[in-house]
């Protein structure tokens, strides 16, 4: 489980540190892929096997199977994180996510996200509100 806030930097080589407490878990290697909101999506190899498989039962005739799967997948790659803890963040994947230098890692259940600050800031403010008027039909019977 992924949790918290975490504000690395990216540096010139398109490299950015992975949160300390996350790197043994993700240290064989991890999946990065656009996401939602124009953040990316960061995987543990398990978990991203795991969505594989339930979009692969997903009908191929439903239109946004078709078109999810192949700009989720057509953007994913595969890296390994060095001794250092330092992942390797494609061009295409930085240029989709406004990625420049200051950047937010969030922790998001089986996930993580990266985000810009900026982008990461406005989000926030736009949810924090909206969060706290949360009524019961987002988690019913569990809070």
């Amino acid at each position: 489980m992924f949790l918290g806030t975490h504000q690395p930097r990216l540096d010139d080589k398109g490299r950015l540190f992975l949160p300390a407490k996350y790197r043994e878990e993700l240290a064989e290697g991890l999946v990065i892929t656009k996401g939602q909101e124009r953040c990316l999506y960061v995987f543990p190899v398990g978990e991203f096997q795991r969505i594989t498989e339930a979009l692969s039962t997903a009908p191929v005739t439903a239109k946004a199977v078709r078109d999810y799967s192949r700009v989720f997948f057509a953007s994913a790659s595969d890296e390994t994180p060095d001794k250092q803890g330092r992942i390797t963040i494609p061009q295409a994947l930085r240029r989709y996510a406004g990625l420049e230098r200051d950047c937010v890692v969030i922790g998001a259940n089986t996930r993580l996200e990266i985000w810009d600050q900026q982008a990461w800031d406005t989000y926030l403010a736009d949810q924090e509100q909206a969060f706290a008027d949360l009524s019961e039909e987002v988690l019913p019977g569990i809070l």
